[in-house]
């Protein structure tokens, strides 16, 4: 995974990349993983987060591991270009960030458990990077789908700050915004699962080694 820009700055709505109104690809029908479909419609009872915490391959697989996911899916979110292509959010120029669309099942593992799992498997104080990885779309994001995830996500980013403070660490930089504006864009059919298929791939996801404290991030509702 990489960047062709030396100094990462997002693009504004004008300068981003058109893309185009149908993708260039298919999606797989099935995780290799998890046996279950990538692309909804989900079944009932089953809610969606999305979360960016730099290269996806590695993300990806944090979550498919987590019990009582029913599903992953990596792709692009919060940027302007329509349909984009990994070259095109490698070039700066999308305002996309890679992140993972995980699809869970609330009555097995709660939205608190999923932001825990993400706030301890990256740095959410390293801007548009993350360790060797450098470039906008690796910054660290939260995109919500419903108030009380946002609710929730800005709670344990407060309470995360805390304690990254206290083990002398800068400041969060993660943003936590809705996922109604902010569509998701499925990546390229090599990059689902990619560590799976590729067992020895390149994985740059690595925490602070900060706990995130447990029940901080739960949402109203959650046990």
């Amino acid at each position: 995974m990489f960047t062709y820009r030396r100094t990462p700055e997002l693009p504004t709505p004008e300068e981003a990349l058109k893309g185009r109104p149908e993708p260039l690809f298919a999606l797989p029908d099935r995780h290799t993983v998890l046996g279950n479909p990538l692309a909804g419609p989900y079944p009932e009872g089953l809610e969606v987060a999305d979360f960016g915490l730099g290269c996806f391959w590695g993300a990806e697989r944090k979550f498919w591991q987590t019990p009582g996911v029913w599903t992953t899916l990596a792709g692009y979110q919060g940027g302007f270009t329509e349909n984009p292509t990994y070259d095109e959010v490698c070039s700066g120029r999308t305002g996309h960030t890679e992140v993972v669309r995980v699809v869970f099942d609330p009555a097995l593992v709660s939205y608190g458990t999923l932001l825990k799992l993400f706030w301890e498997s990256h740095d959410p104080t390293q801007g548009f990077r993350q360790g060797n990885d450098v470039g906008t779309q690796y910054r660290s994001a939260v995109y919500t789908h419903s108030p009380s995830q946002q609710t929730a996500a800005e709670a344990s980013r407060a309470a995360y700050q805390q304690v990254l403070t206290y083990s002398g660490h800068g400041e969060i930089t993660t943003a936590i915004l809705p996922a109604a504006d902010r569509p998701f864009w499925p990546a390229e059919a090599y990059h689902q699962q990619y560590l799976d298929r590729n067992i020895n791939g390149y994985c740059g996801i690595g925490g602070t080694g900060v706990a995130c404290p447990i029940g901080i991030a739960e949402a109203p509702g959650d046990e």
